[in-house]
């Protein structure tokens, strides 16, 4: 946690997860369109770990029920 998301904050995290769960191939990893989800950096480390990265469709907040 910290008092503002930015990209590394959320690349921590996503380290972190993937270390502790060691989740297969192909997991599905949904977020919002956050600048923090689709930066360059992030989207690299989705597929060094085979993640498929899934976004909510812009202004639809049901996507992420």
């Amino acid at each position: 946690m910290d008092k503002t998301m930015t990209r590394e904050l959320v690349i921590s995290a996503l380290k972190m997860a993937f270390n502790r769960q060691k989740p297969g191939k192909g997991v599905i990893h949904h977020s919002d369109r956050g600048v923090q989800y689709a930066s360059s950096e992030y989207q690299k480390l989705l597929k060094k770990y085979k993640m498929i990265g899934s976004m909510s469709r812009k202004g639809n907040c049901y996507d992420n029920a």
